[in-house]
């Protein structure tokens, strides 16, 4: 059951590229030695089956040979940031006590470190070159931990949700059958390999059938555009397709080979998706997930896309929407999404207390998300628990608010959160970046017909940039804290 077994049967029979990067390339005979010597490698410093290994490093295709390496000798791989601070980083060495942390430099801690830098170079990629080919492959349950990926703390302290080779397998199944994968398809990957989507969900379709992975360093959206005539699949964040509109070449001939376009991590604003299908013709297909269930739901590939919603269950996976209690509500209220099936990760690293926390009696995970299911199974995301503004003892829902403001006149974008108010307990505030002065007066005269007044922003702050994560999803804890004092 080790993922990695089922990956190696993929590769057998391919002698195709498996990743293309800038300066290079790999064949699938290729990539398997690399691992296979990375494997070597990590056995030779004492490695094996739940061994952990953190590893903050650049985006290169010798990161894929260390995942895959971990993957095949039963290792845990954490994968971080490489845009976490020092102090973040001495948090996660002290929670997971890995038995090797590679680092893209030298690092001053009393764990075994080994260095990978961006160019694919340092230490750990020297001894792999040193290293003979036939590791062997762990045997490996469904059960037994694939990887350990860390939740973002905005809340509280970062939690690793450990993630199975089940759980892995299973996703990586399910999205080749609803996404129809095909043998000659090409993947572009411009996203980071520190997070769900662009190392397990991106990789691992790509890595089931063996098809070629044009391998990005990062998004710039010029080198993407360059990229698209020799791929047929792209998966993006909602930042990733909003850049590509901003750029004049992009247009239904540029992307004539690109048979799907897939959206998620964040929320995709409608005016993005519409305006992308008439630049190009395709309809951007939006899905949910998160790092505790890898994917959940989908839109059809072949069938009705619509804008502002995550699709249906994926198969085998039972997707509720329920109120505080875990009764499920019915077709059309909003309430928290619940989750059940092979997807649903193990538990919280170290956390079994947050981990019973997380569950029903009847095994469905409570995912902290809002939503509404219409009565045919599609499910739309209102928001997140945290972000619900309760102004006056009413429920806001930050995305109703943030799809009219998308609509207005001269806003870019737009983040709802809430923050104290002395009457209110809390008050809506509207955060825009906008291509025209808009203030307080035109917000309130647009909403003004189009939404209930206790929904209507109480402030509305013009700022040049929203502070983000890694996927491009808003950070609206930091938008809270850096104006908690607004009506103080």
């Amino acid at each position: 059951m080790n993922l990695y077994a089922r990956f190696e049967r993929a590769f057998g029979g391919a002698t195709g590229a498996a990743l293309r990067y800038p300066g290079g390339a790999w064949s699938y005979p290729r990539l398997r030695a690399e691992t296979e010597r990375m494997a070597a490698a990590l056995v030779g410093l004492g490695l094996g089956p739940d061994d952990r290994v953190l590893a903050q490093v650049e985006k290169t295709p010798q990161v894929v040979a260390l995942y895959l390496a971990c993957l095949k000798i039963g290792a845990v791989y954490a994968p971080l940031d490489a845009a976490c601070t020092d102090a973040e980083v001495r948090y996660f060495l002290d929670d997971l006590e890995p038995a090797l942390f590679v680092a893209g430099a030298p690092v001053a801690t009393s764990r075994p470190v080994a260095t990978l830098d961006a160019a694919g170079g340092g230490s750990l990629p020297a001894l792999a070159a040193r290293a003979p080919l036939g590791a062997a492959t762990a045997t490996r349950l469904n059960d037994d931990v694939a990887a350990i990926v860390y939740t973002s703390g905005t809340t509280g302290r970062s939690k690793g949700a450990m993630l199975t080779h089940g759980n892995l397998a299973s996703n990586a199944a399910a999205l080749c059958a609803c996404w129809g994968w095909r043998d000659d398809d090409v993947l572009l990957h411009a996203l980071p390999l520190s997070h769900v989507h662009g190392l397990f969900v991106a990789l691992h379709c790509a890595f089931s059938r063996a098809t070629p992975v044009l391998l990005l360093p990062k998004f710039d959206a010029e080198r993407v555009l360059r990229a698209l005539p020799e791929a047929s699949v792209m998966m993006g964040v909602p930042t990733f397709y909003a850049r590509l509109l901003q750029e004049p070449a992009l247009d239904a001939e540029r992307c004539r080979g690109v048979r799907l376009f897939t959206s998620g991590s964040a929320p995709l604003a409608e005016r993005t998706w519409s305006e992308f299908q008439c630049r190009t013709g395709h309809r951007i297909l939006e899905r949910y997930g998160m790092s505790e269930t890898l994917m959940n739901t989908s839109n059809p590939l072949d069938g009705d896309r619509r804008a502002g919603t995550v699709g249906f269950p994926l198969p085998g996976i039972a997707v509720r929407i329920a109120d505080a209690r875990g009764a499920p509500l019915p077709a059309g209220e909003v309430g928290g999404i619940e989750v059940r099936g092979p997807n649903v990760f193990k538990g919280y690293w170290r956390m079994p207390e947050q981990t019973r926390g997380a569950f029903r009696d009847d095994g469905f995970f409570i995912t902290g998300d809002l939503g509404a299911m219409a009565g045919d199974g599609r499910v739309t995301i209102v928001g997140r628990v945290k972000d619900v503004v309760i102004s006056g003892g009413c429920n806001v829902y930050p995305k109703e608010v943030e799809t009219l403001l998308d609509q207005m006149p001269g806003v870019l974008e737009s983040a709802v959160f809430g923050v104290p108010h002395p009457d209110f307990g809390e008050a809506v505030v509207a955060a825009l970046i906008c291509a025209e002065t808009v203030g307080q007066a035109q917000v309130d005269a647009f909403l003004r017909r189009r939404l209930a007044r206790f929904k209507q922003p109480k402030a509305v702050l013009r700022l040049e940039t929203l502070p983000r994560n890694a996927l491009g999803k808003v950070r609206k804890q930091a938008l809270r804290e850096r104006h908690a004092a607004l009506f103080a």
